[in-house]
C-alpha cells in the first residue's frame, strides 16, 4: 500500500470546506419541536461530497469537528466544545466526514445530475440521519421511532430542498474545476 501525500491543493480544499461547514452553522434556526436546529450545514456537506475527493472531503469534515471540539464556535448557533459532540445533535455532526466520503465515493467521475442528486440523498440525508437519530435516541433515552420524529421527520422536506440546491451548484463547481458532469 502506497502512502498518499497530502498536497497544497488538498489542504486548500480541506480548509475552504471546513470553513464553509462552520460558516453554514450560523444559518441556524432553532426548532420548538426538537433539540436539533435547522442549519445550512447539510447543504455544504452535500457540496463537499459532490466536489471534493474522498480524502479531501473526509479531512474537511474531520477538521471541522476538531475545530469545534477545541473551542472554535463552528457548531450550530456559534456553539463549541466536546459537550456539543456528546449532546443531542452530536451524531449529526460526527456523521459529516462519513457522509461527505460516501457522496464522493458514490458520485463517480463523470456523474449525471440525477445520479448526483440520488447520491446526495444517500450521503447527505440517509447517512446523516442514521448517525443523528441513533445518537439522539441514545443521548436522550427516547426510542428510535420518537427520535426519528423529532430528529428527522420534519427536516426531510428542507433537506430535499437542499439536495435540489446542492446538485446543480455542484455541477457548476465541478465544471469550473474541470470535472465533467453531464446535465
Amino acid at each position: 500500500m502506497s502512502k498518499q501525500k497530502i498536497t497544497v491543493k488538498d489542504l486548500t480544499y480541506v480548509a475552504i470546506f471546513s470553513a464553509l461547514i462552520g460558516i453554514s452553522s450560523y444559518i441556524s434556526i432553532p426548532t420548538p419541536f426538537s433539540e436539533v436546529p435547522i442549519t445550512a450545514q447539510t447543504l455544504v456537506v452535500m457540496l463537499a461530497g459532490s466536489v471534493l475527493t474522498i480524502k479531501q472531503g473526509f479531512l474537511s469534515g474531520i477538521v471541522y469537528i476538531l475545530l469545534g471540539a477545541i473551542g472554535a464556535p463552528v457548531f450550530a448557533g456559534g456553539r463549541a466544545g466536546i459537550s456539543v459532540l456528546v449532546g443531542s445533535s452530536g451524531g449529526y455532526i460526527i456523521s459529516y466526514p462519513i457522509a461527505i466520503a460516501v457522496i464522493a465515493h458514490l458520485r463517480g467521475s463523470g456523474t449525471h445530475w440525477l445520479r448526483l442528486g440520488v447520491v446526495n440523498i444517500l450521503g447527505g440525508i440517509i447517512v446523516i440521519y442514521a448517525f443523528g437519530i441513533t445518537w439522539l435516541s441514545i443521548v436522550t433515552g427516547m426510542g428510535l421511532a420518537q427520535a426519528f420524529q423529532v430528529g428527522a421527520l420534519l427536516f426531510i422536506p428542507g433537506d430535499l430542498l437542499k439536495v435540489l440546491i446542492a446538485t446543480p451548484l455542484a455541477i457548476k463547481l465541478n465544471q469550473r474545476i474541470g470535472r465533467v458532469i453531464t446535465v
